[in-house]
């Protein structure tokens, strides 16, 4: 292997898409998120498992990474969630992509490419439910559907919202409301006459907790590379009367060790003096660092897995090294394997136990891995959990 790659499981993958299919069921798209290199899991290589398993259409951020999936082969449909530039908008609907809107800027430079082209731009209005990102609150919604209903060139595909606390807490009173705020918009868009025929916003706690009201589309992401969203999710779909999702983590992280050195007792290690030994101290140097996206954070307080046991990092983690203790671990070799993200024998290190150490969210952990690292498609050797 190379110095340091990521094995992703293809069957991992599958199954989630197959069981997020078996929740949502045949009567709405199921669209999983690929963005950010899909979670750090591989761009075409996780598009490919997805859409192989019975994926309906694929979720990107932005037009390069459609135009990748496009260069890979892949025809299936894809939608753009994030903001498209109006330098941008020619090629994505060359490429055939569906789009977010929520500005009169891009609708207008739609129009002037089909006037050159004959080129139609297909869009999803953004309405504003109360995550006050991108979108537009409901009288402007409306009123640039019904311009892009009057525009040659620009057909109004779909209608789209985002939750923003679902995944946080067991209360759903403030997604609740937001689910009423979008249904009351899209009746009154049909009470208009205006037509959007897929209506969205379930993320991955959506489609868990509430199966039955994915409108048209669901755009599961986390969920779909095997993590849930989070504790919450997990509690609330206990609490609400679920039966238990298996998800299974796809990704393993490894890397070879490049270095077994003694250390006498009383020495630092690493930078700022941060770990001093206490007793003569084996330890073995990893060619990962945080440029790489081990997380800074991990420094003196995560472990790594060698010869199916845990190793500390010592020490803080550097830009392209990391130190750690193999006292006790007698087999630790130079070249030998070391699993940052994973399972080794009986013992595993999840995202979500990563992102406790490093204080964030599992998906951080996976997508913040370098894209350099080398993602390889295997058949069941998920990352356990």
């Amino acid at each position: 292997m190379t110095l340091t790659s990521c094995l992703i499981d293809t069957d991992a993958l599958g199954h989630n898409i197959r069981a997020l299919r078996a929740l949502v069921g045949p009567g709405a798209l199921l669209a999983p998120t690929v963005k950010s290199n899909a979670y750090g899991h591989g761009l075409g290589l996780a598009s490919r498992a997805f859409l192989a398993a019975g994926a309906d259409w694929l979720c990107v951020n932005a037009v390069n990474e459609a135009q990748i999936l496009r260069d890979e082969g892949i025809v299936a449909p894809i939608y753009i969630l994030g903001y498209v530039g109006l330098d941008e908008i020619e090629q994505a609907m060359a490429l055939g992509c569906d789009a977010v809107i929520y500005n009169a800027e891009t609708l207008e430079k739609a129009v002037s490419v089909h006037a050159l082209t004959g080129l139609v731009a297909r869009f999803h209005v953004k309405l504003e439910t109360g995550n006050n990102r991108q979108g537009l609150r409901e009288e402007e919604a409306m009123a640039l559907a019904e311009r892009i209903q009057a525009s040659e060139g620009a057909e109004l595909v779909g209608v789209a919202s985002h939750f923003a606390n679902v995944e946080d807490t067991t209360d759903h009173r403030f997604a609740e409301g937001q689910l009423a705020r979008f249904a009351a918009f899209c009746r009154r868009l049909e009470a208009r006459g205006i037509s959007a025929p897929i209506k969205h916003m379930s993320n991955s706690a959506a489609t868990i907790l509430w199966p039955d009201r994915c409108q048209d589309m669901a755009r599961a992401g986390v969920a779909a590379y095997g993590m849930w969203p989070s504790s919450e999710t997990l509690v609330a779909a206990v609490l609400a009367g679920r039966r238990r999702l298996e998800l299974r983590p796809a990704l393993t992280w490894r890397c070879r060790i490049a270095q077994v050195k003694d250390v006498a007792a009383g020495e630092f290690i690493g930078y700022g003096c941060s770990f001093r030994t206490t007793h003569p101290t084996r330890m073995a140097i990893l060619p990962v660092g945080y440029y790489d996206g081990y997380d800074r954070g991990l420094s003196n307080v995560a472990h790594v897995l060698i010869e199916g046991q845990r190793a500390p990092v010592l020490g803080r983690v550097c830009m392209n090294i990391t130190m750690v203790d193999v006292t006790d671990i007698p087999g630790a070799r130079l070249e030998g394997e070391a699993v940052l993200l994973g399972r080794s024998g009986e013992e595993v290190i999840t995202a979500e136990q990563m992102a406790g150490w490093a204080n964030t969210i599992n998906y951080e952990v996976t997508t913040r891995i370098n894209d350099r690292i080398p993602r390889v498609a295997v058949s069941g050797q998920g990352s356990g959990g």
